[in-house]
């Protein structure tokens, strides 16, 4: 075994695992996972920077995650930074930052390592499931940017697009400071069709329709997964491999972009760093299966964060 630890900063949330790696047996065993939203992405689509006090909420975590690395002494840590800290300007400011605090440096990962490690991350323990046909595809719909994985074993193609719940929420939905509260039919509508643009870009490198399993990651899948549940809490295991009917997704996205903040807010399993994103995060979802015309999604807990720590592993 070998301890690693992973951290995942994306555009809405970071995220830390501490976990033992057997590379021989293919078993990493979780020791500490935990998430932090810090909303680095906050404005970047409009101003192209990282903005002060987001990078502040960002530093504060690292230093929580520092303390927890430090206390379960892991050997090898990598942090691998995603789709807001791409397209800043100031993200020197951001590597200078983490690397004070963590002692390493950020990888400013490209799309396609991003998907390289979210299909390992969700397929690794799926590989020998008689009940899923493949190939996969793997969704990982993020902040700012949702990958498109197809593959069995290994990635056969993969595109990155910028769609993802908190840059179509920001672009759409946000007016003088202000999320819709509900949004309109319009607000809607131009969502919708951004997503359709973003869809028709990976299909041009990733054969969508090809796919005989939709496997879908990241915080907007696995908050539908709890809805669609009714779960009390938000509950890792009875998320992890849960199957969301196409149908349930659209009545639960509908329902969401009809409700208000305080509605949202109010759903037990509702993490309140998502209650302004979650909207667009589902229309993504929705979206892509109406796409490619998968009758159900199956959901992992284990994703990009998982790929990193067997990168290291």
């Amino acid at each position: 075994m070998t301890r690693v630890a992973a951290i995942d900063c994306g555009t809405n949330s970071i995220r830390l695992l501490v976990a033992d790696a057997d590379p021989e047996t293919g078993e990493l065993v979780d020791l500490n996972r935990r998430m932090v939203i810090v909303r680095l992405g906050q404005g970047v689509d409009r101003t192209g920077r990282l903005a002060p006090e987001a990078l502040q909420r960002t530093f504060a975590a690292c230093r929580e995650y520092a303390a927890v690395i430090k206390e379960y002494g892991a050997e090898r840590l990598r942090f691998a930074a995603t789709s807001a800290s791409r397209d800043a300007e100031n993200r020197d400011e951001f590597v200078r930052g983490v690397l004070d605090i963590l002692g390493v440096e950020p990888e400013v990962i490209s799309g396609d390592q991003e998907a390289e490690f979210s299909f390992t991350g969700a397929t690794r323990e799926l590989a020998g499931r008689e009940d899923l046909a493949r190939p996969f595809l793997v969704v990982d719909i993020g902040g700012g940017s949702t990958e498109f994985v197809v593959g069995d074993v290994h990635v056969r193609a993969a595109r990155s697009v910028d769609v993802g719940c908190v840059r179509m929420t920001e672009r759409h939905l946000v007016h003088e400071g202000h999320v819709s509260n509900p949004p309109t039919e319009a607000e809607t509508a131009a969502m919708r069709a951004d997503i359709e643009r973003a869809l028709d870009l990976a299909e041009e490198t990733v054969p969508l329709r090809e796919a005989r399993t939709l496997v879908g990651l990241a915080g907007s899948v696995t908050t539908l997964s709890a809805i669609h549940q009714d779960l009390p809490a938000y509950d890792s295991a009875a998320i992890h491999h849960s199957r969301i009917p196409y149908a349930r997704v659209r009545e639960i996205t509908e329902w969401l972009l009809r409700s208000t903040h305080a509605e949202r807010a109010a759903i037990p399993s509702m993490h309140p760093g998502r209650v302004d994103v979650i909207g667009a995060g589902a229309l993504v979802l929705q979206s892509i299966m109406e796409r490619v015309g998968a009758e159900e999604v199956v959901v992992s807990e284990h994703d990009i964060l998982d790929g990193i720590a067997w990168s290291v592993a």
